[in-house]
């Protein structure tokens, strides 16, 4: 199995800082997918603690030694879901 970045629009270049798409006029959240998907130039790539869906979570690799900015190989993204 492959995992690839879907057509989400949280990946697009047409939605705003509001959460709204420039293409449609609507209203959208992450888990919107669409035909008219165009992939921003960069996705944010920032893997750190501050940004790792496991920060001061149980299921943090290294609770003792997590703090924020810190790099970490253990690293998830905040807007992945299981």
């Amino acid at each position: 199995m492959s995992i690839r970045i879907g057509n989400s629009c949280v990946n697009c270049e047409s939605l705003t800082a509001n959460n709204k798409c420039k293409v449609h006029g609507v209203s959208v959240d992450t888990s919107y997918t669409c035909d008219s998907f165009e992939m921003k130039a960069a996705l944010k790539n920032d893997p750190n603690c501050g940004t790792c869906a496991r920060y001061e979570k149980t299921s943090c690799a290294n609770p003792q030694k997590a703090v924020l900015n810190m790099l970490c190989s253990s690293w998830a993204p905040q807007n992945a879901s299981a």
